[in-house]
């Protein structure tokens, strides 16, 4: 018998639009996202929502800060699920797991912010929890940063090293019209 499905959506908060982060790939991640949270909702499938929490007010995650809402082109309806998460996995600190088993849920699409953080940290442990996963390539995006030796790694690497290092592994990486047009 085939399970449910769910669309995780990942700390799509206005805390990314801080210009302490630096230069961001992928502009269009948004607007593929609210795309893909249409048509998953117009399927029917289990909408979560996962918000990045901090109790520090230095933080742009603080949760009385001006960076902790969802931005509003996905922002939850009433009916669906917000999870709050202190780590870079939505699994780890919350009940994450439980309320995707309850829900009877085998099949799981990831969409959200930053690709190399939370994003897959999150893909990772659900393809290794045993969900199907699906990772929309062009509905997350990253920030270039310094590696361990200092040198700068422009964002489109990042995001693209971060991709590579999932697909086939731990969930299949589609485009949010791969995944609109093959899965739902």
């Amino acid at each position: 018998m085939e399970g449910n499905k769910a669309l995780i959506i990942i700390d799509v908060q206005k805390a990314f639009d801080d210009k302490k982060w630096g230069e961001r790939n992928n502009l269009d991640a948004e607007e593929n996202m609210e795309k893909v949270l249409e048509q998953c909702r117009e399927h029917q499938w289990e909408i979560i929502h996962i918000q990045h929490i901090s109790d520090n007010p230095e933080s742009v995650f603080y949760y009385k800060g001006k960076g902790f809402p969802i931005k509003q082109m996905v922002a939850p309806l009433e009916q669906e699920k917000v999870i709050t998460k202190r780590v870079n996995s939505a699994f780890i600190g919350t009940h994450l797991d439980e309320y995707l088993q309850a829900c009877h849920i085998d099949t799981i699409a990831i969409a959200g912010l930053t690709t190399p953080h939370c994003v897959s940290t999150t893909t990772r442990m659900s393809g290794n929890l045993g969900y199907k996963t699906y990772l929309l390539s062009d509905a997350t995006a990253a920030f270039g940063m310094k590696d361990h030796h200092g040198k700068f790694i422009d964002a489109d690497t990042i995001h693209h090293l971060s991709l590579a290092t999932i697909h086939d592994e731990f969930a299949s990486v589609l485009t949010a019209q791969q995944f609109i047009e093959s899965v739902l």
